[in-house]
Protein backbone atom coordinates (compact mmCIF):
# COMPACT_ATOMS: atom_id res chain seq x y z
CA UNK A 1 0.00 0.00 0.00
CA UNK A 2 1.52 3.47 -0.46
CA UNK A 3 3.21 4.78 2.10
CA UNK A 4 3.71 1.30 3.90
CA UNK A 5 7.80 0.00 3.36
CA UNK A 6 8.09 -3.58 2.92
CA UNK A 7 11.59 -4.65 3.52
CA UNK A 8 13.77 -6.85 0.93
CA UNK A 9 13.24 -10.12 1.27
CA UNK A 10 16.14 -12.35 3.08
CA UNK A 11 18.39 -14.47 0.23
CA UNK A 12 17.45 -17.55 2.27
CA UNK A 13 14.77 -18.89 0.60
CA UNK A 14 13.04 -20.46 3.58
CA UNK A 15 13.65 -17.34 6.02
CA UNK A 16 11.07 -14.69 7.01
CA UNK A 17 11.98 -11.51 4.94
CA UNK A 18 11.24 -9.89 8.14
CA UNK A 19 13.00 -11.11 10.90
CA UNK A 20 17.14 -10.81 11.02
CA UNK A 21 18.66 -12.48 14.97
CA UNK A 22 15.21 -13.09 15.75
CA UNK A 23 13.86 -9.84 15.91
CA UNK A 24 11.07 -9.85 13.77
CA UNK A 25 10.29 -6.18 14.44
CA UNK A 26 13.68 -4.22 13.98
CA UNK A 27 14.49 -5.55 10.57
CA UNK A 28 10.39 -5.72 9.37
CA UNK A 29 11.52 -1.59 10.37
CA UNK A 30 13.85 -1.19 8.14
CA UNK A 31 14.66 2.79 9.36
CA UNK A 32 15.30 1.81 12.86
CA UNK A 33 19.17 1.31 11.74
CA UNK A 34 18.93 5.33 10.65
CA UNK A 35 21.15 7.49 12.86
CA UNK A 36 19.39 10.05 14.35
CA UNK A 37 19.74 12.24 17.36
CA UNK A 38 15.91 13.64 18.30
CA UNK A 39 14.93 15.58 20.89
CA UNK A 40 11.51 17.06 21.78
CA UNK A 41 9.49 20.24 20.44
CA UNK A 42 8.09 22.26 23.53
CA UNK A 43 4.92 21.18 21.28
CA UNK A 44 5.83 17.26 22.20
CA UNK A 45 6.88 16.88 18.70
CA UNK A 46 10.60 14.76 17.53
CA UNK A 47 12.95 16.79 15.92
CA UNK A 48 15.59 15.47 13.83
CA UNK A 49 18.16 16.15 11.40
CA UNK A 50 18.28 14.25 7.90
CA UNK A 51 21.05 15.11 5.75
CA UNK A 52 20.93 19.51 5.84
CA UNK A 53 16.82 18.97 6.30
CA UNK A 54 15.46 19.43 9.73
CA UNK A 55 12.02 17.86 10.08
CA UNK A 56 10.07 17.83 12.95
CA UNK A 57 6.71 16.04 13.15
CA UNK A 58 4.75 18.83 13.09
CA UNK A 59 6.48 19.46 9.47
CA UNK A 60 5.92 15.77 8.39
CA UNK A 61 2.16 16.53 8.80
CA UNK A 62 2.27 19.43 7.12
CA UNK A 63 4.45 18.25 4.17
CA UNK A 64 1.85 15.31 3.68
CA UNK A 65 -1.01 17.11 3.72
CA UNK A 66 0.81 19.92 1.28
CA UNK A 67 2.15 17.28 -0.84
CA UNK A 68 -1.08 14.73 -0.62
CA UNK A 69 -2.19 16.03 -4.52
CA UNK A 70 1.44 14.94 -6.03
CA UNK A 71 1.39 11.09 -4.36
CA UNK A 72 -2.38 10.61 -5.49
CA UNK A 73 -1.75 9.37 -9.05
CA UNK A 74 1.02 6.99 -7.43
CA UNK A 75 -1.39 6.08 -4.43
CA UNK A 76 -4.33 5.19 -6.82
CA UNK A 77 -2.00 2.96 -9.07
CA UNK A 78 -0.99 1.25 -5.76
CA UNK A 79 -4.15 0.69 -4.50
CA UNK A 80 -6.25 -0.04 -7.00
CA UNK A 81 -4.34 -1.13 -10.51
CA UNK A 82 -2.55 -4.22 -11.01
CA UNK A 83 -4.85 -6.83 -9.42
CA UNK A 84 -5.97 -7.66 -13.26
CA UNK A 85 -9.29 -5.55 -13.77
CA UNK A 86 -6.50 -3.65 -16.27
CA UNK A 87 -2.95 -5.17 -15.59
CA UNK A 88 -1.71 -7.75 -13.21
CA UNK A 89 -3.50 -10.93 -11.37
CA UNK A 90 -4.89 -11.64 -7.87
CA UNK A 91 -4.58 -14.84 -5.58
CA UNK A 92 -8.14 -16.35 -7.30
CA UNK A 93 -6.06 -16.05 -10.57
CA UNK A 94 -2.06 -17.13 -10.11
CA UNK A 95 -0.68 -19.90 -9.77
CA UNK A 96 -0.16 -19.93 -6.22
CA UNK A 97 1.07 -23.42 -6.05
CA UNK A 98 4.02 -22.06 -7.49
CA UNK A 99 4.71 -19.29 -5.57
CA UNK A 100 4.06 -21.26 -2.54
CA UNK A 101 6.40 -23.96 -3.66
CA UNK A 102 9.16 -21.72 -4.34
CA UNK A 103 10.22 -20.99 -0.58
CA UNK A 104 8.79 -24.50 0.78
CA UNK A 105 11.56 -25.92 2.00
CA UNK A 106 11.01 -29.58 4.08
CA UNK A 107 14.75 -29.98 4.64
CA UNK A 108 14.83 -27.55 7.29
CA UNK A 109 12.07 -28.72 9.26
CA UNK A 110 12.30 -29.55 12.59
CA UNK A 111 9.81 -30.50 15.45
CA UNK A 112 9.28 -31.30 19.00
CA UNK A 113 8.71 -34.57 20.29
CA UNK A 114 8.49 -36.56 23.68
CA UNK A 115 10.73 -36.00 26.24
CA UNK A 116 12.39 -32.72 24.98
CA UNK A 117 13.57 -34.32 22.09
CA UNK A 118 13.34 -32.99 18.35
CA UNK A 119 13.40 -34.27 15.24
CA UNK A 120 15.57 -32.56 12.77
CA UNK A 121 16.55 -32.95 9.00
CA UNK A 122 20.46 -33.12 8.60
CA UNK A 123 20.63 -33.28 5.25
CA UNK A 124 19.64 -36.45 3.17
CA UNK A 125 18.50 -37.64 6.63
CA UNK A 126 15.94 -37.05 9.20
CA UNK A 127 17.44 -37.30 12.86
CA UNK A 128 15.86 -37.65 16.53
CA UNK A 129 18.28 -35.18 18.31
CA UNK A 130 18.38 -35.25 22.42
CA UNK A 131 18.31 -31.63 24.62
CA UNK A 132 22.69 -31.55 23.68
CA UNK A 133 21.75 -32.02 19.96
CA UNK A 134 22.96 -35.74 20.00
CA UNK A 135 21.35 -37.88 17.02
CA UNK A 136 19.68 -40.96 19.11
CA UNK A 137 18.48 -42.38 15.81
CA UNK A 138 18.25 -41.57 11.60
CA UNK A 139 16.32 -42.44 8.99
CA UNK A 140 16.58 -41.50 5.30
CA UNK A 141 15.12 -39.16 3.65
CA UNK A 142 13.24 -39.95 1.21
CA UNK A 143 12.69 -42.76 3.25
CA UNK A 144 10.26 -45.80 4.40
CA UNK A 145 8.09 -44.55 6.66
CA UNK A 146 7.94 -48.14 8.26
CA UNK A 147 11.89 -47.09 9.94
CA UNK A 148 10.37 -44.25 11.39
CA UNK A 149 7.43 -46.35 13.11
CA UNK A 150 10.47 -49.06 14.21
CA UNK A 151 11.89 -45.39 15.85
CA UNK A 152 8.36 -44.76 17.37
CA UNK A 153 8.12 -47.90 18.85
CA UNK A 154 12.19 -47.82 20.37
CA UNK A 155 12.01 -44.95 21.46
CA UNK A 156 8.68 -45.36 22.98
CA UNK A 157 6.92 -42.14 20.93
CA UNK A 158 3.09 -42.57 21.26
CA UNK A 159 1.01 -41.08 18.37
CA UNK A 160 3.41 -42.31 15.37
CA UNK A 161 5.27 -38.77 15.16
CA UNK A 162 8.57 -39.95 13.49
CA UNK A 163 6.82 -42.63 10.73
CA UNK A 164 4.53 -38.99 9.88
CA UNK A 165 7.46 -37.05 9.32
CA UNK A 166 9.02 -39.82 7.55
CA UNK A 167 6.01 -40.48 5.10
CA UNK A 168 5.12 -36.59 4.95
CA UNK A 169 8.65 -35.02 4.62
CA UNK A 170 9.47 -37.80 1.68
CA UNK A 171 6.30 -37.21 0.20
CA UNK A 172 7.13 -33.36 0.07
CA UNK A 173 10.81 -34.07 -1.28
CA UNK A 174 8.86 -36.28 -3.84
CA UNK A 175 6.63 -33.58 -4.92
CA UNK A 176 4.21 -35.58 -4.08
CA UNK A 177 1.26 -33.33 -2.63
CA UNK A 178 -1.17 -30.57 -3.73
CA UNK A 179 -2.23 -26.77 -2.59
CA UNK A 180 -5.11 -26.11 -1.96
CA UNK A 181 -6.20 -22.62 -1.67
CA UNK A 182 -9.62 -20.82 -0.21
CA UNK A 183 -11.48 -18.56 1.73
CA UNK A 184 -11.49 -19.41 5.62
CA UNK A 185 -14.65 -21.26 6.12
CA UNK A 186 -13.60 -23.57 3.19
CA UNK A 187 -10.06 -24.05 4.53
CA UNK A 188 -11.47 -25.22 7.70
CA UNK A 189 -14.10 -27.35 6.68
CA UNK A 190 -11.16 -29.13 4.82
CA UNK A 191 -9.25 -29.40 7.75
CA UNK A 192 -11.75 -30.95 9.90
CA UNK A 193 -12.63 -33.78 7.27
CA UNK A 194 -9.14 -34.89 6.36
CA UNK A 195 -6.95 -36.78 8.51
CA UNK A 196 -4.64 -33.97 10.51
CA UNK A 197 -0.50 -34.49 10.41
CA UNK A 198 0.07 -31.79 13.16
CA UNK A 199 3.58 -33.25 13.52
CA UNK A 200 4.40 -32.72 9.78
CA UNK A 201 2.50 -29.37 10.07
CA UNK A 202 4.61 -28.21 13.50
CA UNK A 203 7.73 -29.36 11.17
CA UNK A 204 7.63 -26.11 8.36
CA UNK A 205 6.95 -23.93 11.38
CA UNK A 206 9.83 -21.67 11.03
CA UNK A 207 12.18 -20.37 14.65
CA UNK A 208 11.06 -16.71 14.13
CA UNK A 209 7.74 -16.40 15.46
CA UNK A 210 7.81 -18.88 18.34
CA UNK A 211 8.14 -16.76 21.46
CA UNK A 212 5.40 -15.27 22.13
CA UNK A 213 3.23 -16.13 25.63
CA UNK A 214 0.32 -18.09 25.06
CA UNK A 215 -1.90 -16.23 27.85
CA UNK A 216 -1.17 -12.90 26.03
CA UNK A 217 -2.24 -13.89 23.29
CA UNK A 218 -5.24 -15.13 24.64
CA UNK A 219 -5.95 -11.58 26.81
CA UNK A 220 -5.52 -9.78 23.46
CA UNK A 221 -7.89 -11.40 20.99
CA UNK A 222 -9.58 -13.29 23.90
CA UNK A 223 -9.37 -16.90 22.49
CA UNK A 224 -7.34 -19.94 23.32
CA UNK A 225 -4.25 -20.00 21.02
CA UNK A 226 -5.08 -23.82 20.73
CA UNK A 227 -7.79 -22.80 18.48
CA UNK A 228 -6.30 -21.22 15.37
CA UNK A 229 -10.14 -20.36 14.04
CA UNK A 230 -11.00 -18.85 17.13
CA UNK A 231 -7.84 -16.55 17.10
CA UNK A 232 -7.97 -15.51 13.54
CA UNK A 233 -11.48 -14.22 14.60
CA UNK A 234 -10.39 -12.53 17.95
CA UNK A 235 -7.82 -10.87 16.44
CA UNK A 236 -9.50 -8.72 14.61
CA UNK A 237 -11.72 -7.50 17.52
CA UNK A 238 -8.31 -7.39 19.71
CA UNK A 239 -6.73 -5.27 16.75
CA UNK A 240 -9.68 -2.96 16.19
CA UNK A 241 -9.77 -2.46 20.64
CA UNK A 242 -6.29 -1.86 21.04
CA UNK A 243 -4.83 -0.55 17.55
CA UNK A 244 -5.33 1.54 14.51
CA UNK A 245 -4.24 1.78 10.94
CA UNK A 246 -1.25 4.13 11.53
CA UNK A 247 -2.96 6.92 8.86
CA UNK A 248 -0.26 9.87 9.90
CA UNK A 249 2.59 7.17 9.22
CA UNK A 250 1.18 6.12 5.88
CA UNK A 251 0.88 10.02 4.57
CA UNK A 252 4.50 10.58 5.73
CA UNK A 253 5.50 7.20 4.09
CA UNK A 254 4.02 8.38 0.61
CA UNK A 255 5.47 12.14 0.69
CA UNK A 256 8.75 9.93 1.34
CA UNK A 257 8.68 7.55 -1.45
CA UNK A 258 6.43 9.71 -4.05
CA UNK A 259 7.86 13.29 -3.03
CA UNK A 260 10.84 13.38 -1.31
CA UNK A 261 12.19 10.14 -3.34
CA UNK A 262 13.38 8.89 0.14
CA UNK A 263 16.06 11.99 0.81
CA UNK A 264 14.06 12.88 3.82
CA UNK A 265 12.85 9.78 6.49
CA UNK A 266 9.52 10.99 7.45
CA UNK A 267 8.27 7.48 8.81
CA UNK A 268 10.89 7.32 11.62
CA UNK A 269 8.71 10.03 13.65
CA UNK A 270 5.45 7.92 13.84
CA UNK A 271 6.73 4.74 15.06
CA UNK A 272 6.09 3.43 17.99
CA UNK A 273 6.48 -0.13 19.68
CA UNK A 274 4.06 -2.59 18.08
CA UNK A 275 4.67 -5.89 20.49
CA UNK A 276 1.45 -6.62 21.84
CA UNK A 277 2.20 -5.89 25.75
CA UNK A 278 2.73 -2.26 23.95
CA UNK A 279 -0.46 -2.46 21.97
CA UNK A 280 -2.61 -2.77 25.12
CA UNK A 281 -0.67 -0.18 27.44
CA UNK A 282 -1.15 2.33 24.56
CA UNK A 283 -4.59 1.89 23.27
CA UNK A 284 -4.71 3.09 20.06
CA UNK A 285 -1.19 2.35 18.64
CA UNK A 286 -0.52 2.97 14.99
CA UNK A 287 0.42 0.01 12.99
CA UNK A 288 1.88 -0.99 9.36
CA UNK A 289 0.59 -4.17 7.45
CA UNK A 290 3.89 -5.77 8.47
CA UNK A 291 3.12 -5.08 12.53
CA UNK A 292 -0.46 -6.42 11.89
CA UNK A 293 1.31 -9.49 9.86
CA UNK A 294 4.03 -10.06 12.82
CA UNK A 295 1.03 -10.00 15.75
CA UNK A 296 -0.89 -12.02 13.84
CA UNK A 297 2.16 -15.56 13.43
CA UNK A 298 3.33 -15.25 16.97
CA UNK A 299 -0.52 -15.37 17.93
CA UNK A 300 -0.72 -19.00 15.31
CA UNK A 301 2.40 -20.23 16.20
CA UNK A 302 1.87 -19.46 20.71
CA UNK A 303 1.60 -23.01 21.17
CA UNK A 304 3.15 -26.19 19.34
CA UNK A 305 0.92 -27.40 16.25
CA UNK A 306 0.20 -30.90 18.00
CA UNK A 307 -1.50 -28.71 20.66
CA UNK A 308 -3.69 -26.73 18.37
CA UNK A 309 -7.29 -27.97 17.50
CA UNK A 310 -6.72 -27.46 14.48
CA UNK A 311 -3.01 -27.62 13.46
CA UNK A 312 -1.76 -24.07 11.19
CA UNK A 313 1.10 -22.87 9.71
CA UNK A 314 1.68 -18.49 9.65
CA UNK A 315 2.94 -17.69 6.48
CA UNK A 316 3.72 -13.98 6.00
CA UNK A 317 2.70 -12.78 2.41
CA UNK A 318 4.56 -9.91 0.09
CA UNK A 319 2.79 -8.21 -2.65
CA UNK A 320 5.85 -6.10 -3.80
CA UNK A 321 3.79 -4.56 -6.35
CA UNK A 322 1.99 -2.34 -3.67
CA UNK A 323 4.18 -2.51 -1.11
CA UNK A 324 2.00 -4.59 1.08
CA UNK A 325 2.07 -7.47 2.98
CA UNK A 326 -0.55 -9.69 4.90
CA UNK A 327 -1.22 -13.15 6.72
CA UNK A 328 -1.68 -16.85 5.14
CA UNK A 329 -2.31 -19.48 7.32
CA UNK A 330 -2.04 -23.20 5.93
CA UNK A 331 -2.06 -27.11 7.56
CA UNK A 332 -0.80 -30.91 6.41
CA UNK A 333 -3.29 -32.75 5.79
CA UNK A 334 -3.79 -36.39 4.48
CA UNK A 335 -6.94 -36.94 1.95
CA UNK A 336 -7.55 -40.80 0.64
CA UNK A 337 -3.79 -41.35 1.35
CA UNK A 338 -2.45 -38.23 -0.48
CA UNK A 339 -0.79 -35.52 1.00
CA UNK A 340 -2.19 -31.80 0.75
CA UNK A 341 -1.79 -28.82 1.97
CA UNK A 342 -4.84 -26.48 2.42
CA UNK A 343 -4.10 -22.78 2.75
CA UNK A 344 -6.55 -19.78 3.26
CA UNK A 345 -5.20 -15.57 3.60
CA UNK A 346 -6.32 -12.53 5.99
CA UNK A 347 -5.63 -9.28 5.68
CA UNK A 348 -5.90 -7.23 9.38
CA UNK A 349 -4.97 -4.12 7.78
CA UNK A 350 -7.94 -3.72 5.66
CA UNK A 351 -9.67 -5.12 9.05
CA UNK A 352 -9.07 -2.29 10.90
CA UNK A 353 -9.09 -0.01 8.61
CA UNK A 354 -12.34 -0.71 7.29
CA UNK A 355 -13.49 -0.37 11.19
CA UNK A 356 -11.84 2.99 11.66
CA UNK A 357 -13.32 4.45 9.08
CA UNK A 358 -16.64 3.36 9.64
CA UNK A 359 -16.54 1.31 6.50
CA UNK A 360 -17.35 -2.35 7.52
CA UNK A 361 -21.43 -1.82 6.81
CA UNK A 362 -20.05 -1.31 3.18
CA UNK A 363 -17.11 -3.28 2.70
CA UNK A 364 -17.67 -5.59 4.99
CA UNK A 365 -15.55 -7.18 7.87
CA UNK A 366 -12.45 -6.95 5.66
CA UNK A 367 -10.72 -9.90 6.79
CA UNK A 368 -10.81 -11.73 4.04
CA UNK A 369 -7.91 -11.91 1.36
CA UNK A 370 -8.46 -14.37 -1.20
CA UNK A 371 -9.96 -12.46 -3.27
CA UNK A 372 -9.25 -9.95 -6.19
CA UNK A 373 -7.82 -7.57 -4.09
CA UNK A 374 -4.80 -9.33 -2.67
CA UNK A 375 -2.17 -10.91 -4.56
CA UNK A 376 1.36 -12.23 -3.67
CA UNK A 377 4.79 -11.90 -5.11
CA UNK A 378 6.60 -14.23 -2.44
CA UNK A 379 5.03 -16.14 0.41
CA UNK A 380 7.41 -16.88 3.12
CA UNK A 381 7.14 -19.78 5.41
CA UNK A 382 8.74 -18.43 8.67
Amino acid sequence: MTGEETPPPRENGAADPATENGAADAVTDPVEDVATDPAADDDGSVRASAGDVEVTRRRALGLAGGAAALGAGKAVDNVLIGYGVVVGENLTTQNLSAVADERLDPSLAESPLPDGQRAAVRGDALAVVDADDKAVATVSLPGDPDEGAAVDERLGFGGGPVEELVRDLSALRRGEYEYVFSTREPFFERVDDAESRAVTTGALRGPYYAGADPETVESFADADPSRPRAVLDGLVDGFREYSSYDVPRYLAGSVEDNVLFGTVDLRQHFRTEADFDAIRADDGTGMFCWEFVNRSLEALHAVPARRQRRPVVGLKVVDDRHKHVYTGVASVVRESGDLVIPATFVDYTHSTLYDDFSLTGLLGEGVEAYNERHRATDIYWP
